[in-house]
């Protein structure tokens, strides 16, 4: 069971059809498939072999798709970095993935030269630049490719339970979690996800977050499984975004909570340019109500939502039980289990939070080296989210909040989720998120930060009263209110609520 081989399959049934799109490029599976087999070869031609881990310091691109693909075909295993790391924290992670090839850009030269004394495992002909034929000697892409055959590299026995990736975590705390999955697992996402979204080979599927993440297999692997064609972006940008879409017929997209923000405020956002989409995926972070709402006004009957971990556990909102259960994340796909348990470790019934636990064919084998840490995520065969939830009547699964996100006030459990659906229905806020600060009597308690549509539209304690007049419950007033003119993110998107949160907490021991 080799996943490389999709390419191979496609491009002997499906030659023509159109697998890649790359700013001005468009591939067919033919030529998509040539290019992989030019790379594989070239692999191994510097020696690389079954199993030796193969790094990437690239931003989105047709080298960082090829690099997929090529490894898998050869048994290698790809370790995608993000292209924000420097320094100590990449050689760390370059380290603890035990690399022996490097592929990246000129404009990491220097940051390598610079760790390259603590990387001695890394041969000085491994290190490998797309960008030019050579670097301070270092070796080109295009060059090793264009010397090597575009035959199918034979003779390296693969299965399912090899190894395909480590994807690091985005840790918050300590050192991030190599988080492994195998060719098995990436067939899981392809044939699971395909089945979740009713794709077909003649889908259309656009991306634009950053591919280095483990969420853009969740749309990539579907895509090439079925034998469709990927649209990828450099990045997101809610005009071109939406330009893409009208002009390629764009069936399938995957976005998360800022990116819907961001296209239903942006200049061109029309659901006539929109009406080729099938499937409006959001992911990485609940969205809340008033947003789907808006959606799904113009664009009814598209809107899924997915709650997943990287670690090996999904849940997925269909489209068409959206109108019965807009709050919920959905229920496991096929061969998929979940249930909810206590603190005590005993299943809760329906409308009692619990923690959320899943297995299925997703789950990985393990954290990279780290058995210790496996041990306490993986218990008896479960996945252990750290993700608050319920499930009704019907089994289908509504996210609380996160474990480390809760606020507990005066002894009280206090979920940012709840007032956060409250603040972004002030007409003047764009986004919010909550979270909890040092509070002399309580322990801690709420405060909310904000974007707003328009600067200056509401001040601070305007907003403040405004929303502790609306919440539930005393416990869910917020002390305070600070309006940024952006959230922090990272790559994908997705709000760094720590790094908001950091100021309150410096100097508290609170991480």
């Amino acid at each position: 069971m080799n996943i490389g081989t999709l390419f191979s399959r496609h491009a002997r049934y499906r030659p023509n059809h159109l697998a890649v799109i790359f700013e001005n490029k468009r591939l067919t599976y033919f030529q998509l498939n040539l290019e992989i087999n030019r790379l594989s070869n070239a692999l191994l031609a510097l020696g690389i072999t079954k199993g030796e881990k193969v790094a990437t310091i690239l931003p989105n691109c047709l080298e960082l798709l090829e690099i997929y693909w090529a490894t898998a075909k050869i048994g290698a295993v790809v370790v995608p970095l993000s292209t924000l790391l420097r320094g100590k924290a990449m050689a760390t992670l370059l380290r603890d993935s035990d690399t022996a090839m490097i592929i990246t850009n000129s404009s990491f030269v220097e940051v390598l030269n610079a760790i390259k004394p603590k990387l001695p495992a890394i041969a000085h002909d491994r290190y490998i630049f797309t960008d030019s034929a050579t670097i301070d000697g270092y070796r080109g892409y295009h060059a090793l490719k264009a010397a090597a055959n575009d035959h199918e590299p034979d003779g390296i026995e693969i299965t399912g339970e090899d190894p395909f990736n480590i994807m690091y975590s985005s840790g918050t705390t300590g050192m991030p979690k190599g988080i492994v999955h195998t060719h098995a697992i990436r067939l899981a996402y392809g044939t699971s996800f395909a089945a979740a979204y009713r794709m077909t080979p003649e889908s259309i599927t656009m991306h634009a977050g950053a591919i280095v993440f483990n969420g853009a297999f969740v749309d990539m692997m579907p895509t090439f499984f079925s034998g469709a064609t990927y649209i990828l972006l450099p990045q997101f940008s809610p005009e071109s975004y939406i330009e893409t879409i009208e002009r390629e017929k764009v069936t399938h997209v995957m976005v998360v909570p800022s990116q819907v923000i961001a296209m239903l405020n942006a200049p061109n956002f029309s659901p006539d340019a929109l009406q080729s989409l099938e499937m409006i995926l959001s992911l990485g972070a609940p969205l809340h109500r008033r947003h789907k709402e808006e959606l799904n006004r113009h664009l009814p009957g598209r809107f899924y939502e997915l709650y997943g971990l990287t670690e090996g556990f999904v849940t997925v909102l269909d489209k068409i039980d959206y109108v019965a259960k807009p709050d919920s994340v959905g229920v496991p796909p096929p061969l998929f289990e979940m249930t909810i348990l206590d603190e005590k470790g005993e299943e809760t019934g329906p409308g009692e939070v619990g923690e959320i636990c899943g297995k299925g064919p997703i789950l990985m084998p393990g954290y990279y080296k780290r058995p210790d840490l496996t041990e306490k995520a993986i218990i008896d065969g479960w996945l252990h989210s750290g993700d608050l939830g319920y499930v009704d009547e019907d089994g289908f699964l509504y996210l609380v909040d996160r474990k480390k996100d809760m606020i507990i006030s005066g002894g009280v459990n206090v979920y940012p989720r709840d007032i956060e659906e409250i603040v972004v229905q002030h007409p003047a806020v764009r986004e919010a998120a909550v979270f909890g600060v040092p509070h002399e009597k309580w322990g801690e308690t709420p405060m909310a930060a904000v974007t707003l549509h328009e600067p200056d539209a509401v001040s601070a304690p305007e907003l403040c009263t405004w929303i502790n007049e609306r919440v539930e419950a005393k416990f869910q007033r917020v002390a305070d209110v600070v309006i940024m003119d952006d959230f922090p993110r990272n790559v994908a998107g997705k709000t760094l609520k720590r790094e908001i949160r950091k100021p309150f907490w410096e100097g508290l021991g609170e991480q």
